[in-house]
């Protein structure tokens, strides 16, 4: 499975709130929700295109493949 990516968010309070009460309403973690939501936009932006495997990059390329792109 590849590495997944850590970034800082910084977040209003009352939004993290009201993202935390929707994940525990979905019982997923804080982490799992804000996923989700980015997902579904990118879905909903590609308009119901499928989205990349873990094992595809952001374009639809193997990350094997994109990583030599940029070396």
């Amino acid at each position: 499975m590849a590495e997944k990516k850590s970034i800082l968010l910084r977040i209003d309070p009352l939004l993290w709130a009201e993202l935390q009460r929707w994940a525990d309403d979905e019982l997923r973690s804080l982490n799992g929700q804000i996923e989700w939501i980015l997902r579904e936009a990118i879905r909903q932006r590609r308009k119901g295109l499928p989205l990349p495997s873990a094992e595809e990059g952001a374009q639809g390329v193997p990350e094997s493949e994109s990583e030599n792109e940029h070396e």
